[in-house]
């Protein structure tokens, strides 16, 4: 069978050892379209005068990202005790290396942004609230040590988009490609 026949049977119907666990896919596109969500938001409401429309769009901000990071912490326990499917032997060894770099550095970014905003949040003058009610605090009122967490949220922001955008990219070639690498995610 040559390449491209391996290829198109990849693709039609890869093993069920070639994909990732029901589990991972569905943590996967959650959280990925809570990113793309969390991403939209915060560009928007950064434009925002302060008022009551800039606090709601905050709080929601903030909700949606203390419950995104959860998931994610569920997601690395769920990688971390099952073993993802090997990327394709025919994959050039470069590609497997800078998916696995991808990977990792968007595994840093999903646990420091949530992280960060969460610790930025924490060092206002604001309540901290989850889907309207009272949320622990890890700090006290220090604009200096917000601006910190907040710049270091705003920085990792920047470095996310870039690698989605990386991610999301090597993701479209393979499944225009037909090679099976994208089919291996899908639900």
């Amino acid at each position: 069978m040559g390449r491209s026949d391996s290829l198109t049977a990849a693709w039609a119907s890869p093993a069920a050892a070639d994909r990732y666990t029901r589990t991972a896919v569905a943590l996967h596109w959650i959280i990925a379209v809570l990113i793309l969500v969390q991403i939209g938001l915060g560009w928007y409401m950064g434009d925002l005068p302060k008022g009551p429309d800039r606090t709601y769009f905050i709080g929601l901000h903030k909700s949606l990202g203390i419950t995104t990071g959860f998931l994610i912490l569920v997601r690395i326990a769920w990688r971390l005790t099952h073993a993802p499917p090997p990327l394709p032997e025919w994959l050039p060894r470069w590609q497997a290396r800078v998916a696995d770099l991808t990977h990792f550095l968007l595994y840093a970014c999903m646990v420091l942004m949530p992280l960060s905003g969460y610790l930025s949040a924490s060092f206002t003058k604001y309540p901290m609230k989850l889907w309207g009610m009272p949320f622990f605090k890890a700090g006290w009122e220090s604009d200096a040590i917000n601006a910190v967490f907040n710049g270091l949220h705003k920085g990792t922001s920047w470095l996310l988009v870039a690698l989605l955008v990386l991610h999301m990219g090597a993701g479209l070639r393979h499944l225009f490609q037909r090679d099976g690498v994208f089919r291996r995610i899908l639900p």
